[in-house]
């Protein structure tokens, strides 16, 4: 994805959508938490063994908390940095490879799919 740290147009042409089935809710400060239900034997034996939760809860920053909600399968990487950099400005650089990381690993925790 990144050649001589640049960040490949084909990649930012993506269309990330959030994974169905993750319920979230936005707190008064515009806090997202996503919901993750631990599902699946591994999960049930730690649960049970180690006293894992059932669900866990997941605070994102305040980027993260802009974006989740733009994650709608219509927009894609280009399109969101662009909002991102409309409300954050400076403080978002470098923009492009920090969206491209936190994509990463939304979609590695399988947060997030391709469209």
């Amino acid at each position: 994805m990144k050649k001589n740290n640049v960040i490949s147009q084909n990649y930012l042409e993506k269309i990330p959508v959030r994974t169905e089935g993750i319920e979230w809710s936005k707190d008064e400060n515009g806090v997202i938490t996503l919901e993750i239900v631990n599902k699946g034997v591994f999960n049930f034996i730690a649960q049970k063994l180690f006293k894992r939760p059932k669900i866990s809860y997941i605070h994102l920053d305040e980027m993260g908390s802009f974006v989740w909600p733009h994650l709608d399968g219509d927009k894609d990487i280009l399109e969101i940095g662009k909002l991102v950099e409309a409300e954050f400005g400076e403080k978002a650089n470098p923009l492009y490879e920090r969206l491209a990381m936190f994509f990463r690993i939304l979609e590695s925790y399988k947060f997030i799919g391709w469209k």
